[in-house]
């Protein structure tokens, strides 16, 4: 099963600690650290972020492959040097072992480069097989035809790559468009997320008589954000930790079949890419996997996807670990201590690197507006800054999309029993449809021009 950073979703707030305590808080440090690092060298004159974030060319012949990487040996092992070193800073404060996780992300790193050259292979381009969902199929490979060592399975790290390639997404993405783009995405994904929870819900509780803590972290899981959701949702209603889990197995079985199925769908429909990340954006249940699927459809469908996925459904994870905690607490649970859930509860389940994101795209937005558009500066805005930000953005992904692959055992997933994954697949059957209805066919005219 995919690795999961459980988080005490019932445990108050920790205060100042928090900080430097949580996972998603160090997303947002380490990715708002590589922002202020690249603004500052800019503003020296420098342009050592762009020689290290490495981009492969387009090959036909391996030779440019080779060529590029012969030329370009020591800035490729800068950029490992480099996010090795933020990592491993997260990783000792966190409490985890830095040995084992500095031995695993080197071969990590190494797979990533080689995907990365395959990825960029032009017949690899000519079937929508770029280099994160080439790193999807590679790690599902992997995981699923040997067994993962411990040292290795220490630096498959998922959620914590994909939060901090979120805040690093934040600094390529205008807040001029979020603030344009977001009040449409949030009342999209409320119409999807209340609709695909109720369901899974209430086919949960009605149809197939699970536990209604149970339905309500698959609904969570199904409609919000995935794993975190069910993670933080299950700790609000006190679900057993089996139930999480179950929700878990889920949320990745079908992250990975829309991974696949949904790119392959829109190309056969020959939907737009504004619309196509949208619709991606409203009917994937994982952040990683989502990107990863409307990465293979370019820059655009990246932009809308955010917009619908980050901006729109989850910002929600707060708001329903309230909702959810309350109801818990006063309809299906008694407890001795007569505890109640409060408004702090929002905060506590909110995710942090989401306020990354929003803080990065403020930043960048500002400065590129200070320098003024169309000219000398703003060109180098976009070279030494936007441009190494959107490659490191870019690598972050595939160290997810790995992690992803080869911490999903198929032999797990299907161990999670058929009435958990007819109610969730309910939802999938709700979820997918309306998320082409509004995406596609409402509001297509409208995705397309972001």
């Amino acid at each position: 099963m995919a690795q999961v950073e459980t988080r005490k979703a019932t445990s108050p707030s920790g205060g100042l600690s928090d900080l430097f305590k949580k996972e998603d808080y160090w997303a947002v440090w380490l990715g708002l650290g590589i922002v202020l690092i690249s603004m500052l060298l800019w503003a020296s004159g420098s342009s050592f972020m762009k020689s290290i974030a490495i981009k492969i060319p387009t090959w036909s012949d391996f030779s440019t492959a080779t060529t590029y990487l012969g030329a370009n040996v020591g800035n490729i092992c800068l950029m490992f040097l480099g996010f090795l070193a933020l990592f491993a800073i997260a990783v000792k404060v966190l409490g985890y072992d830095v040995k084992k996780f500095t031995v695993g992300f080197t071969v990590l790193y190494i797979l990533s480069l080689i995907v990365c050259v395959l990825g960029s292979w032009t017949v690899a381009k000519k079937y929508n097989f770029e280099a994160p969902l080439l790193a999807l199929a590679v790690g599902l490979i992997i995981g699923n035809a040997l067994p993962i060592p411990q040292w290795l399975d220490a630096a498959l790290r998922t959620e914590f790559y994909v939060k901090t390639g979120i805040v690093l997404l934040g600094a390529t993405l205008p807040f001029t468009l979020i603030l344009q783009s977001g009040p449409v995405a949030f009342l999209q994904a409320t119409l999807i997320a209340s609709t695909t929870f109720l369901t899974i819900y209430w086919a949960g509780t009605r149809i197939f008589k699970l536990d209604k803590r149970f339905a309500s972290t698959l609904a969570a899981g199904g409609s919000i954000c995935g794993v975190s959701a069910s993670i933080a949702i299950g700790g609000s209603v006190q679900a057993e930790k089996q139930h999480v889990s179950v929700a878990i197995s889920l949320v990745v079985v079908w992250a990975v079949v829309m991974i696949f199925s949904l790119p392959m769908f829109i190309s056969a429909l020959g939907i737009p890419a504004g619309p196509a990340g949208a619709w991606i954006g409203t009917s994937e249940f994982a952040d990683a996997a989502g990107m990863a699927a409307a990465a293979s459809l370019g820059e655009q469908s990246i932009k809308t996807f955010t917009l619908m996925k980050v901006v729109g459904r989850d910002m929600f994870v707060g708001i329903w670990c309230f909702i959810m905690a309350m109801i818990s607490v006063t309809k299906w649970e008694k407890r001795d201590d007569g505890s109640k859930p409060n408004a702090g509860e929002i905060w506590t389940r909110f995710p942090k690197f989401v306020l990354g994101f929003f803080v990065a795209s403020i930043i960048v937005t500002i400065l590129v507006a200070s320098v003024g558009t169309g000219t000398a500066a703003a060109q180098s805005v976009d070279s030494l800054i936007i441009a190494p930000v959107k490659e490191l953005r870019t690598w972050a992904f595939i160290f997810t999309f790995l992690s992803i692959g080869m911490t999903t055992r198929f032999k797990e997933l299907t161990s999670v029993g058929w009435k958990p994954f007819a109610a969730f697949t309910t939802g999938v059957l709700v979820n997918v449809p309306l998320g082409y209805l509004l995406s596609v066919v409402v509001m297509g005219n409208y995705w397309g021009s972001i």
